[in-house]
């Protein structure tokens, strides 16, 4: 899995008008209201939102099958914050499994917080 192909999947993913950041493992935030930097404003939100604090609802994930993409999103206690996983990442195909490795990825995006890539859809919605 590359970034440019977690970027193209994400743009099949995500409505096209909708700004967003994506982090270098595979975590979206997703940027309802814009704001002046995209990247400072998605650093924020994963800043706070990202990382997994257990027997707290920042450890709560839901798995989501994809019908436009191969693999899963992982969902967050964030409603904006998405993660990517592909299915050449794991072996195991049952949600738990899924879920909590996707968990692990945004963990780890929420403490990094490397931004890879921004879709500004401001200027073209």
């Amino acid at each position: 899995m590359t970034h440019e192909s977690v970027i193209t999947t994400w743009r099949q993913l995500l409505h096209p008008a909708k700004s967003w950041a994506l982090f270098a493992n595979g975590t979206c935030v997703i940027l309802m209201e814009p704001a002046d930097d995209l990247a400072e404003q998605a650093k924020e939100l994963l800043s706070r939102y990202g990382p997994v604090q257990a027997g707290t609802p920042a450890g709560n994930f839901t798995t989501i099958d994809l019908d436009d993409a191969p693999g899963w999103a992982v969902t967050s206690h964030h409603p904006d914050i998405l993660t990517y996983v592909a299915e050449d990442e794991l072996d195991a195909r049952d949600d738990l499994t899924v879920g909590l490795f996707g968990r692990g990825k945004r963990d780890q995006d929420g403490h990094e917080l490397t931004i890879v890539h921004v879709e500004d859809k401001r200027a073209s919605s």
